[in-house]
């Protein structure tokens, strides 16, 4: 109920239409897909929570690698089942816990990180290697749209790696994931229209992750002028 009350009018507002549109496209298109629905709303919960710099976020991120690792399994998008199962729910475990290890002022927001060159060129670099190794990965397991899900992969673990790192940029790099997806998505609904669910859950996560960037910032923002604060009281 704390966490609950935490949440803006605004993220609220945007949560409340998020879940609304996910159950909307669910009925239209009559899907009955359960796990589908539920990886949905855990997905759209976790962003507004990552928005907040909450490690609750990350814990819920975990859930929603696992069930959406297996909806991507049964449409044969072996990348993005390799990408959240092996990668993103990982990378959240490890982002929950260096996150809960720097709290700004030991509250439950955490600390907003400045990336250093030597951090920006090694995420890159590293993006790069996983990216090249992925695509003959996939290529040999007959993946389903390897050029679209290959760069899905880049793109998540852009984003892991920044949000790791506690950089507003973590976002950007979710939102361009998010494009990828909905154009991913968007295919498979042509032969399968009860994926339409889907696309419009990505859809949600594009504009989560857009008001993620803006949130972050602000929170940056506050975080160095309390600090410059501080410093001019000392």
């Amino acid at each position: 109920m704390k966490l609950l009350k935490s949440f803006t009018l605004f993220e609220a507002t945007l949560w409340l239409f998020s879940v609304l549109v996910i159950i909307g496209s669910a009925y239209f298109f009559g899907s009955s897909d359960m796990m589908t629905l539920g990886a949905s709303l855990v997905g759209v919960t976790a962003l507004i929570y990552i928005a907040k710099g909450h490690y609750i976020g990350q814990a819920l991120t975990i859930l929603f690698s696992v069930l959406y690792g297996i909806i991507s399994i049964r449409q044969t998008y072996y990348g993005e089942a390799i990408t959240y199962l092996g990668m993103t729910a990982p990378s959240a475990l490890f982002t929950m816990i260096a996150w809960i290890r720097h709290p700004y002022k030991s509250s439950d927001q955490v600390e907003v990180s400045r990336l250093s060159k030597r951090k920006i060129i090694l995420i890159f670099l590293f993006t790069s290697a996983v990216t090249t190794a992925f695509y003959f990965i996939l290529c040999a397991l007959g993946n389903g749209e390897l050029i679209v899900s290959t760069v899905s992969i880049a793109t998540s673990f852009l984003a892991a790696s920044l949000m790791f790192f506690r950089s507003p940029f973590y976002a950007i790099a979710y939102a361009a994931n998010d494009i990828v997806l909905i154009i991913l998505w968007s295919i498979a609904s042509l032969s399968d229209i009860s994926n339409v669910p889907v696309t419009a859950c990505f859809s949600m996560f594009f504009l989560n992750d857009l008001y993620g960037f803006y949130s972050w910032q602000k929170m940056k923002k506050q975080q160095n002028n309390e600090e410059l604060g501080m410093r001019s009281e000392e």
